[in-house]
């Protein structure tokens, strides 16, 4: 007899660690095969690092992840997926290796989607000729290159465009609303450029200014730490504005605003709507701006052979990596339970904000809070410690191939908890 099929769409870091997980969790009672459009994960959380330290972050942010895949005996297929017919239980895909593959079908058991999102930079109008980004290597070196070689000493304007979050009424009920995809990173880049144009003599954090679409920044973070964390960049001199609507247009020496408002800069920093893949809008089991609907085990109401996690699932709101974290083992776990190879009950997926970003001077700061969920839980600790934890997740990551031991984001919190340097 046959073992069932698991297909994962998409191999980046909510992808390769559910593909782990699961081969893990369900020993061999299944035959699981990945497709993503390439053979490498760009570890894009570092990327700002590598921009500021002028080092291409092509270099050592483009991990190869082959060898783990072969070792667990999963099969990968580099290939741009098509469509899913979820009434055959059918992908189509178009291997992209080479251009002039025809398009190919695979069936499968259980279907898994982790392909992350669509960064909308083209319904930005001016973004390719005026603005910047750090979400992949060729917007980081292009900023790289801006700052190391030609930047005048000018403003800097760091923003969000709105996030169009999509809604349904099979959704599990409660979930919070947000205006923008994930702002931490902006807070982040802000913390790190004061520090890089010190370092470099360029100004302090008064050149930089922080907005934002919502009513305040990083709003998922919760009002605790958020009534901590805005007077203390207050106070240290960056410019900020909130209830921007969104960005209208980025021009030669600034960005204007939604609201009317305008900020002049000479490098201007965004990060834009976070939408669905186009195939996936058209599809029966999304919602209606094509995010995957699943329940708190990640599993679709409807199809109940579908499963998502990470950006390209509706209830991953904000889009963090460690939300896709968490949901890649409940997925796991789900999995392995349907198949007879995990006995005992399955928790559901429980929200939290888990958040360590990089200050410049070998300094970080760590968030950890599940308040704008209605929890209670609410941390924020700035030194060398969050720093370290930054660093020793990515090499975790890479040493372990993705497959993060169940106690790494425990004693994560536990140490970031208790930050003593």
């Amino acid at each position: 007899m046959s073992k069932p099929h698991i297909l994962i769409l998409g191999c980046n870091f909510a992808g390769l660690t559910t593909a782990r997980y699961i081969h893990a969790a369900i020993k061999d009672k299944a035959d699981i095969t990945i497709i993503d459009r390439k053979s490498l994960l760009t570890f894009v959380p570092n990327i700002p690092m590598q921009v500021l330290a002028n080092i291409n972050p092509a270099i050592d942010l483009q991990y190869k992840f082959m060898s783990y895949l072969e070792h667990d005996g999963s099969e990968f297929i580099q290939a741009d997926v098509i469509t899913v017919d979820a009434e055959t239980n059918t992908v189509f895909y178009q291997p992209n290796e080479r251009p002039g593959h025809p398009v190919r079908k695979i069936k499968y058991d259980y279907l898994v989607i982790a392909l992350g999102n669509r960064l909308a930079y083209d319904a930005v109008d001016g973004f390719s000729e005026n603005g910047h980004s750090v979400t992949d290597t060729f917007l980081g070196n292009r900023l790289r290159n801006y700052l190391h070689n030609e930047y005048k000493g000018g403003p800097i304007a760091l923003t969000s465009d709105v996030f169009h979050q999509g809604k349904s009424p099979k959704l599990p009920p409660g979930l919070p609303t947000a205006m923008t995809a994930c702002e931490g990173p902006p807070v982040e880049l802000a913390f790190s450029l004061a520090h890089w144009l010190e370092k470099n003599q360029k100004g302090t954090a008064g050149k930089v200014y922080v907005s934002t679409p919502a009513k305040v920044i990083a709003e998922d973070a919760g009002e605790t730490i958020l009534n901590q964390l805005l007077p203390m960049m207050t106070k240290m001199g960056y410019h900020y504005q909130a209830n921007t609507n969104g960005i209208k247009k980025i021009y030669d020496g600034g960005i204007e605003f939604n609201d009317g408002s305008s900020q002049e800069a000479e490098v201007s920093i965004i990060f834009p709507d976070w939408q669905a893949h186009t195939f996936l809008k058209e599809l029966p089991f999304t919602d209606d701006m094509g995010f995957v609907i699943t329940d708190l085990f990640m599993r679709n109401p409807d199809y109940q052979n579908i499963f998502a996690v990470g950006d390209a699932a509706a209830i991953t709101v904000p889009k963090i990596g460690s939300l896709g974290h968490m949901e890649a083992e409940v997925l796991a776990n789900t999995l392995a339970k349907e198949l007879g190879a995990l006995n005992g009950e399955v928790n559901p997926m429980e929200f939290e904000l888990l958040c360590m970003g990089d200050m410049g001077g070998i300094k970080g700061f760590y968030m950890r809070t599940n308040e704008w969920w209605g929890g209670k839980e609410s941390h924020l600790e700035m030194g060398i410690t969050p720093y370290a934890l930054k660093m020793g997740f990515k090499q975790m990551y890479y040493t372990l191939g993705g497959k993060i031991p169940q106690w790494g984001l425990a004693l994560s919190e536990i140490i970031g908890d208790h930050t003593v340097i």
